[in-house]
């Protein structure tokens, strides 16, 4: 006899991680290496664009930003229409969007038309990112939620390490359009090939009845053993399972602190992290390093810092929150060491790659455990609120790192003021981690009573 009722919880944390998840999450690691790439192709770009244009090196301070001050709009708007029409249709139209204007930035041949064509990209490359991790997180077993969301992400620090490889193979023959040549063609591909191979998010087809038929294909594909009749229903467990959007949603109970906290550390991390991930090739070259081993030392970065979200992954899953308090207290030493004058070559990108272990470590914590704390009608809003707040500190830090290089700090100084904010990260990482352990658990632990609910309205 069918089941009167089904829980998508239930089926989803029964599921051993097997083929289907598995190619979601390669589908996922290349659009989201795309989006990586293209965050950091301008970086390496930037002495070639001093050198062919004549600029002053702090003007790169608003190319720089123009990719990341986007994404205060495109995370969150493409995070609401996510929600509205679904997950893939917005993952494939956003990975279009941003290849084709990051093609397109080969025909600049001025600063302002560079800056003005990054800008347009980093909607689609700023917009893509929250939904592909609500994406993920809605398939994947309670066990393995963050496990496979950091996974997943490590596409981003691999795709933004590639620019340095491209950089110093290719860019002195080819130039540096070259860079955003490639940016450009492969997400196109990518997104075309997306447009038949993604799935829809399973929780989200669930809170619309009229996608049932796309719904019942996919459960049976995870469970082939569910019986499902034609007036079966479909909930959420420990979920308000309303399909409308709601704004005021991002602030209900523990969410008031919770979404306001988690601005704060995204925003604060990723601002020293642009900080030293953008200015890193300029200051460096600088500063004696060869333009060849720059690039290499912001490779170094990005590389460590997949090594670290990919250790800290089972801890989160494991432990909560905790691990991101930690490696906030550890980056605050090692950011203001990497300006220490008289230290030799290696040490320097020992200190790099130590530097992208912890502030992309963290990053990968709070993008694992803020896509746990959000219900399902409004995930990839409030995921992408999180993302856009993040933006917000990546779009200050380049051009704070332009006007400290414009007053010809030294380079101790620059690293030492650039720790400083990693102090406010970690107190708001210590508010978080115990309200999170009780939002995540009252969720995760709780009735179908909402549901319920919801199913009788």
């Amino acid at each position: 006899m069918p089941q009167a009722r089904i829980d998508i919880s239930d089926v989803l944390d029964s599921q051993k991680i097997g083929a289907f998840h598995i190619k979601l999450l390669i589908f996922s690691f290349f659009i989201v290496m795309c989006d990586g790439y293209d965050i950091g192709a301008a970086a390496f770009a930037g002495p070639a664009l001093i050198k062919e244009w004549g600029l002053r090196g702090p003007e790169l301070g608003v190319l720089f930003s123009a990719t990341l001050v986007a994404g205060l709009i495109g995370s969150p708007l493409l995070g609401y229409l996510s929600d509205k029409f679904g997950r893939k249709r917005v993952v494939v139209g956003a990975a279009l969007f941003f290849g084709a204007m990051t093609w397109s930035s080969v025909l600049a041949h001025s600063l302002s038309t560079m800056t003005i064509l990054r800008f347009i990209a980093g909607i689609g490359i700023a917009g893509l990112l929250p939904i592909i991790v609500s994406l993920n997180n809605e398939f994947a077993p309670r066990r393995f939620r963050a496990t496979l969301v950091v996974i997943m992400f490590t596409g981003v620090t691999f795709g933004g390490g590639l620019p340095g490889v491209v950089a110093a193979n290719f860019m002195e023959s080819h130039g540096w359009r070259f860079l955003f040549e490639i940016g450009g063609i492969v997400p196109i591909v990518v997104g075309l090939v997306l447009a038949f191979v993604l799935p829809e998010s399973i929780k989200f087809l669930a809170l619309h009845p009229s996608r049932r038929d796309e719904l019942v294909v996919l459960l049976r594909r995870l469970q082939p053993s569910l019986d499902i009749g034609p007036q079966t229903q479909f909930v959420i467990r420990g979920e308000d399972n309303r399909a409308k959007f709601s704004l005021k949603g991002l602030f209900e109970g523990r969410l008031a602190v919770l979404t306001p906290l988690f601005w704060i550390t995204n925003a604060i991390n990723l601002m020293v992290f642009y900080f030293v991930n953008q200015w890193m090739p300029t200051i460096l070259s600088s500063s004696g390093v060869t333009v060849a081993h720059a690039a290499i030392a912001t490779t170094l970065f990005q590389f460590g810092g997949t090594v670290g979200g990919l250790l800290i992954m089972r801890p989160l899953d494991k432990y909560g929150f905790i691990p991101v308090p930690i490696l906030f207290a550890c980056a605050i030493p090692i950011i203001a060491c990497i300006g220490l004058t008289g230290l030799p070559e290696t040490a320097v990108m020992t200190l790099v790659a130590l530097a992208g272990f912890c502030l992309l470590g963290l990053q990968f914590g709070n993008i694992a455990m803020e896509s746990n704390i959000y219900p399902t009608y409004i995930r990839s809003w409030g995921v992408g609120s999180c993302f856009a707040a993040g933006r917000l500190g990546s779009a200050v830090g380049p051009l704070f790192g332009g006007y400290l290089i414009a007053m010809h700090l030294p380079l101790q100084s620059l690293f030492f003021i650039a720790a400083i904010p990693l102090a406010i990260g970690l107190v708001a990482a210590l508010i978080i981690t115990p309200l999170y352990r009780r939002q995540y658990h009252g969720a995760v632990g709780g009735g179908s009573a909402s549901s319920a609910a919801a199913l009788a309205d």
